[in-house]
């Protein structure tokens, strides 16, 4: 079968990228494979194109039934017979029998389902072409998003033991993966690992100020839709309130919310071209959102294998997208309380995914190759496009200004915040110093001016390599790391960011694309077809493909019809629409 025209007809792609054609390839020769790949290289399309290919039906099993909807969509679009069995569908019994009847190349359905025994009895009366294992790693106990109903996938899974399985995840570190490959039977060198970098990400971390005003600049810089990630649901409501404020459409989004209005508030983010969800970690992993322009942390991620997964929801179309980390000392010592609070067994790798995330904020070298050295690759050590390789950071030997707070903190009985801390270091007399007597301490305004500005870097720093701790009081009292710093057996370099250029008025953000009219009335057709057939803009064209058009100018259909991402379903559906589009702009 010629593989590379079924391609060409139902997804309007000329040839496969990256590791596609590895794993499409494996597929078809009903070979069982874990491919770890990307999000935004198109792991979707390693088993929707076999499924339109083969004869029967492909099972998909996915974590979340908004994810499996999304996806539906996007399959139905270009011309594939899909369709979901969940417990959000009202048409079961059709399915059903469209399944029995062998009119399906996809089904959709949860671990949940997929692991009882109902289903493997209807299974068996099906022709299958494939299992497909979407976000793998939920698999794994030492994935960072184990749900349990995936282990209980193998059994489904050996009953149809001749039927090719495909496992897929973005996220995996190698542990992770040795994992899912026993837990899902796939031998050793059914591993095809396509790499972790998303070069069109811009990557930014920066100490945490004023969070609101910090990501209500970044939602001025970029126009696009947005993710915010807030720590806990309050933290969402009240973040949500204050960038409403700006004038961009803001929802929010917990497990808190009332079932219908999450619903709702996800439905309007899909759909629009400039919406901002403010959201927990909860949201994400069901939205198959391609055009998300920005992802920011308003609070630090549990790890690195989280933070990779959260900011790759931005820029999976491929154009460019920022990822900003806004990171405060507390975060770290709040996750310090939590990894007390964990099984014992379990906090030596706690400790470590803290360690590895301490790293990344901290470092004055390259973002991107920090995140790529975790998932075991030898990057390059400058990518270009990160804030640390853009604006290259100064170090700071702050160690004599470290062993002065360490004693100051001691000197007052480590029982006070930063706060007052600083304020005997710089000798800024209050009510409190008077009273308490520390003005008469040997740390009494013994930091200098020209050290004064190091002190909120010196104690975000401390905090973060566990030289200091936070009581539950808010008091500061030492940790592990002290001793050392104080017996001059230890040194401490903080990286200072440097101090970012004011943009000007009309200017246009980093990795914003041009303005283009042209562009503009292309969007402005597929948003009127959209809605038309009531579908996200996305699933009718991506941006890159309205870019290709606008460059191209195609006059005909047949021309149109050689735009990347233009397949033959779409091009019946919406081909003359885009023409005529082009030509009143003209």
């Amino acid at each position: 079968m010629d593989l590379t025209a079924k391609l060409r007809q139902l997804f309007g792609f000329a040839g496969f990228r990256g590791v596609q054609q590895q794993v499409v390839d494996r597929v078809m020769a009903g070979r069982r494979t874990l491919a770890v790949m990307p999000t935004g290289a198109g792991k979707s399309l390693c088993y929707q194109l076999p499924a339109a290919a083969l004869p029967g039906t492909c099972v998909v099993i996915s974590p979340l039934i908004a994810l499996m909807h999304d996806q539906l969509r996007a399959a139905t679009a270009v011309g594939i017979r899909a369709a979901t069995l969940t417990s959000a569908d009202d048409n079961r019994a059709e399915t059903i029998a469209r399944l029995k009847a062998g009119e399906l190349d996809l089904l959709y359905v949860a671990p949940e389902r997929a692991s009882g025994s109902g289903f493997a009895q209807l299974l068996d009366q099906v022709d299958l072409a494939l299992f497909a294992i979407d976000e793998a790693h939920c698999v794994s106990e030492w994935g960072h998003d184990f749900r349990p109903d995936y282990r209980l996938l193998r059994p489904l899974l050996d009953r149809f033991d001749h039927v090719p399985r495909l496992a897929l995840t973005a996220t995996a570190d190698a542990h992770t993966r040795a994992d899912i490959l026993v837990q899902l039977g796939i031998p050793d060198d059914g591993l095809i690992v396509a790499g972790f970098d998303r070069p069109n990400i811009r990557y930014s971390i920066a100490p945490r100020d004023n969070a609101t005003a910090q990501i209500s600049a970044l939602m001025k810089a970029h126009l696009g839709p947005g993710i915010v990630y807030a720590q806990t649901r309050a933290g969402v409501e009240k973040l949500a309130e204050a960038l409403g404020r700006t004038g961009r459409p803001v929802r929010a989004y917990h497990a808190g919310l009332d079932p219908a209005v999450r619903a709702a508030n996800q439905t309007a983010f899909v759909q629009s071209e400039d919406m901002v969800m403010v959201a927990t970690v909860a949201f994400g992993m069901g939205i198959d959102k391609p055009d998300v322009r920005f992802v920011a942390h308003a609070g630090l991620p549990k790890s690195i294998e989280a933070y990779y997964q959260e900011t790759g929801r931005a820029g999976r179309d491929g154009d460019p997208a920022v990822a900003h980390l806004f990171w405060g000392a507390e975060d770290f010592a709040r996750a310090r309380l939590r990894i007390g609070e964990v099984e014992p067994d379990r906090q030596p790798g706690e400790r470590a995914r803290l360690a590895a995330m301490g790293a990344l904020v901290e470092t004055g070298g390259c973002r991107r190759a920090v995140l790529l050295r975790h998932f075991g690759e030898a990057p390059a050590e400058q990518c270009g496009n990160c804030d640390n390789c853009l604006t290259p950071p100064a170090a700071v030997d702050a160690t004599e200004v470290a062993r002065k707070y360490l004693s100051a903190v001691f000197r007052t009985g480590q029982s006070f915040g930063s706060g007052y801390v600083e304020s005997v270091l710089l000798g800024k007399s209050s009510e409190r110093s008077l009273m308490n007597g520390h003005e008469q301490l040997s740390v009494w305004g013994i930091v200098s001016a020209g050290e004064a500005t190091l002190l909120r870097p010196v104690s975000r720093a401390l905090l973060l390599r566990d030289a200091l701790r936070t009581n539950h009081h808010g008091g500061l009292e030492f940790g592990p790391g002290a001793r050392a710093l104080l017996k001059g057996e230890g040194t401490l370099s903080i990286v200072l960011p440097p101090v970012r250029a004011r943009r000007r008025r009309g200017e246009g953000a980093d990795g914003e694309m041009p303005h283009d009219p042209l562009f503009e009335a292309l969007r402005d057709c597929r948003r009127r077809l959209a809605s038309e057939a009531g579908v996200p803009p996305y699933v009718v064209f991506h941006d890159w493909t309205l870019r290709e058009m606008a460059s191209v100018r195609p006059a005909t259909l047949a021309a149109l019809g050689r735009i990347t991402g233009v397949g033959a379903k779409k091009l019946d559906a919406y081909g003359a629409a885009f023409l005529q589009a082009m030509k009143d702009a003209a």
